[in-house]
């Protein structure tokens, strides 16, 4: 369904990411308001604005719903970003986090802290999703040592750990600090039994933050308390629901928070695989990722797939397949890093003995299609994640079919737990671990993508697009997010290895024998990373190399680093640097794929912005930008450059397509401008064929007046010759191009004419509007 937005309250067209925090807070985002609003887009989209763990750079560890952060201006910082925001003309759109609150500073909590005081006779213990009757609540700090609780203090009527502070209850303080602490509600243990033992529902693996539970009515009303009051009072337009699989009841809980902000923009961080259908919530859609993969897709060579696929069994010495390898990181998940979760799930099936409940769980989980399953697809993905844990483990048969009896039956506790786990596992075992171990094609490992489904050809893209705009048509698209594994331009330019996947082999080979390392698939990600991103400072591809091999968790880990592994994973970052010959020719390969990877990320820019759906830009993406995973993506934007290029843009001569990124800022501005200011132009979609030889290298859509064409696979048509007689077949009426200026009087149109400057065009009647859009 789509929102009406409230009176006075500006249509949300168009967002701008920026991730609000303590080092760039409320303050310094208002003075971003005049600049947003020169750009085109009509709402900020901030990180969540709620207190958060102190020091938090993400603000996603809420510790109080009842107040904006502190560290981020607090209310009256708030305040005075509304009125900047109101005197350009924006609105603002804001992210909250049903599914969990951060507990890693217990003190920081006020109902984290009385639970922890008063146990189950605290009058917040039914916020948390807590197993009390598995005794205390077990706490994950503790050094992994038997003597850790040695160093635990009684200070000013507190438990102190090192830097962790604990509350005691009443009357139990007596007594020296391990007889204090043994009787508290609480259990201080070594960090590594948290995974197998912890006794309160999480984020992902992320022990600091404790799920809430939000399906009951009075947490609802609590936690959402003001954002609510923000929305009533016209103060927020928007909302973004992060994670809202981890919930209890999804579909039950969207339906509340739709009828306590009935005209707001609802939007939801549902990450849908590749074919899978939004299911039929009030809200006006996702946040984007299904469009990203579309769109990244489009500029992909799907002809490149057995070369690369043979590539990559020649480096890594076997073929690889991705339906085994998700299947075995799944697994693992399921069984290390959510073992307790799996624990509490299988002590719902005391019919079935425990062991095989727990190995009959992990695998139906890691034979789940999907994050989750919703009415009615759900009972088909169910069925297909039975017949392929019965086809690994047929000696478990048994206890699957006992399982799955269970698990149809919605009202069954069983049932309503088991979707919470399937979405962690999906998540911790795919995206954060088998997008790091599968190396064929890296550009393809993004969140909401699926690496084994390579390149999107336009007819496909077509029929998303124009579903979409039936179905979703206020639905989030994006192409970068905090959460992408690497940024829209650094996937832009390793989509080029796609049109030269001999090349690309050739150089591979001889770097990865010049610089060994004795994880062959993790080599190769790591030299299409370098490859995408340079040139990239060398403590930031440093940074990124370790991460990506503990996530990979092949040869090092998180919870087990290998020194010796990671040791050779930096000599390799620094050969790169250091030696000369290696530092030549990736240096020289970059940049000459640099052009194509501009072409690329031109094309995808504006068929994000123009495709149907209320388009974001993360911060800092106006521009050519080259970053990597959290925290890579993170990094302070310098807004005086952006803000300097956008006034030189509207002040001066049209910008070449350069590393300055002139030209990609004068994509978004003028496309963004030109939805804000015609939305009539932006109500239908139309594909527009290519005629001609050179007719596959275009992509090209009406939607409805303004017309998008785009250049894909740029080095395939250089190699054919350029555009020759292609043509596109454009209005009959006069049409204005809002990046060169150039009027077109419609009718068949030669694409070698109409993308001479740049490899995209944006096409509008042209009229006065249209004119000062440009």
């Amino acid at each position: 369904m789509s929102s009406t937005p409230a009176p006075g309250a500006p249509r949300v067209g168009a967002t701008y990411r920026v991730q609000i925090r303590p080092g760039f807070d409320l303050d310094a985002t208002a003075g971003l308001a005049d600049y947003l609003a020169d750009l085109g887009v009509t709402h900020l989209y901030s990180a969540p604005l709620l207190t958060a763990t102190p020091g938090s750079a993400h603000g996603y560890d809420v510790v109080d719903h009842r107040a904006v952060n502190p560290e981020l201006g607090g209310e009256a910082g708030r305040r005075r970003l509304l009125r900047a925001l109101r005197a350009a003309g924006l609105g603002l759109v804001v992210d909250i986090v049903p599914n969990h609150a951060g507990v890693a500073v217990p003190a920081a909590n006020p109902a984290w802290w009385d639970v922890l005081r008063r146990g189950r006779d605290s009058a917040y213990a039914g916020w948390f999703d807590i197993d009390w009757d598995r005794g205390r609540l077990l706490l994950p700090v503790l050094a992994d040592a038997p003597d850790a609780l040695d160093d635990l203090k009684l200070a000013d009527g507190e438990l102190r750990y090192h830097e962790h502070r604990f509350p005691v209850a009443d009357g139990t303080g007596d007594g020296n600090p391990r007889e204090v602490h043994d009787r508290q509600h609480y259990e201080l243990v070594s960090w590594r039994r948290g995974d197998a033992e912890l006794t309160y529902r999480r984020f992902f693996a992320v022990s600091e933050l404790a799920g809430l539970r939000v399906e009951d009515p009075a947490v609802f009303a609590a936690t959402h308390e003001l954002v609510l009051r923000w929305a009533a009072d016209g103060e927020v337009d928007g909302i973004r629901v992060d994670h809202p699989d981890g919930l209890r009841d999804p579909a039950g809980y969207l339906a509340r928070l739709r009828a306590a902000a009935p005209t707001a923009w609802l939007v939801v961080e549902k990450i849908l695989e590749y074919g899978e259908e939004l299911p039929d919530w009030p809200v006006d859609g996702t946040t984007g990722y299904d469009a990203l993969a579309a769109v990244c897709g489009l500029f992909v060579d799907p002809d490149a797939e057995a070369d690369l696929t043979a590539l990559d069994t020649h480096l890594v010495g076997r073929h690889t397949s991705w339906q085994d390898l998700t299947h075995d990181t799944k697994l693992a998940a399921a069984t290390r890093l959510l073992s307790a979760e799996l624990t509490r799930l299988a002590a719902l099936a005391p019919e079935v003995d425990r062991d095989a409940a727990r190995a009959a769980l992990a695998e139906l989980a890691a034979a789940f299609a999907v994050y989750r399953g919703y009415p009615p697809e759900g009972a088909r993905h169910l069925a297909a994640a039975r017949a392929e844990a019965g086809r690994r483990r047929p000696d478990l048969t048994a206890a699957l079919d006992a399982l799955t009896r269970r698990l149809r039956d919605p009202d069954d506790e069983l049932a309503k737990r088991f979707p919470q786990y399937t979405g962690a596992v999906m998540a911790k075992g795919v995206e954060d671990t088998a997008f790091y171990r599968w190396s064929r094609f890296v550009a393809l490992n993004e969140v909401g993508g699926s690496p084994a489904h390579f390149g999107v050809p336009p007819a496909e893209f077509h029929r998303f697009a124009a579903a979409r705009q039936v179905r979703w048509p206020a639905s989030m698209t994006t192409l970068s997010t905090h959460d992408t594994k690497r940024s829209e331009d650094v996937r832009a330019r390793l989509a080029v290895l796609s049109e030269l996947p001999g090349r690309w082999a050739d150089l591979v080979t001889r770097w990865t024998a010049r610089a060994p390392l004795p994880d062959p698939a993790f080599a190769h990600l790591l030299w299409q990373t370098a490859v995408g991103a340079w040139p990239i400072e060398r403590e930031r591809l440093h940074a990124y190399a370790e991460k990506a091999a503990r996530e990979a968790s092949v040869s090092t880990s998180w919870a087990d680093p290998d020194p010796a592994f990671e040791r050779a994973v930096h000599e390799v970052v620094d050969a790169m640097y250091d030696d000369p010959e290696l530092h030549a020719e990736l240096t020289a390969f970059a940049a000459e794929i640099t052009p194509a990877g501009w072409s690329n990320s031109l094309g995808q820019k504006l068929v994000q912005l123009a495709m149907p759906g209320v388009p974001d830009t993360y911060q800092g993406t106006e521009l050519w930008d080259n970053s990597l995973v959290d925290p890579d993506n993170r990094r302070p934007v310098d807004f005086a450059v952006r803000r300097q290029l956008l006034a030189d843009l509207d002040a001066g001569p049209l910008p070449p397509v350069d590393a300055s990124g002139a030209a990609k800022l004068l994509v978004v501005s003028r496309t963004l401008r030109l939805r804000r200011d015609r939305p009539d132009l932006f109500t239908g979609y139309r594909p527009v064929p290519a005629h001609g030889p050179a007719g596959r290298h275009a992509v090209a859509f009406d939607r409805g007046g303004a017309v998008a064409v785009a250049t894909r696979l740029p080095l395939g048509l250089a190699r054919a010759g350029g555009w020759g007689d292609t043509i596109v077949s454009l209005a009959v009426h006069e049409m204005t191009d809002l990046f060169t200026g150039r009027v077109y009087s419609g009718g068949e149109t030669p694409l070698a004419d109409l993308l001479a400057t740049y490899p995209v065009a944006l096409l509008a009647p042209t009229n006065e509007s249209v004119e000062a859009a440009s």
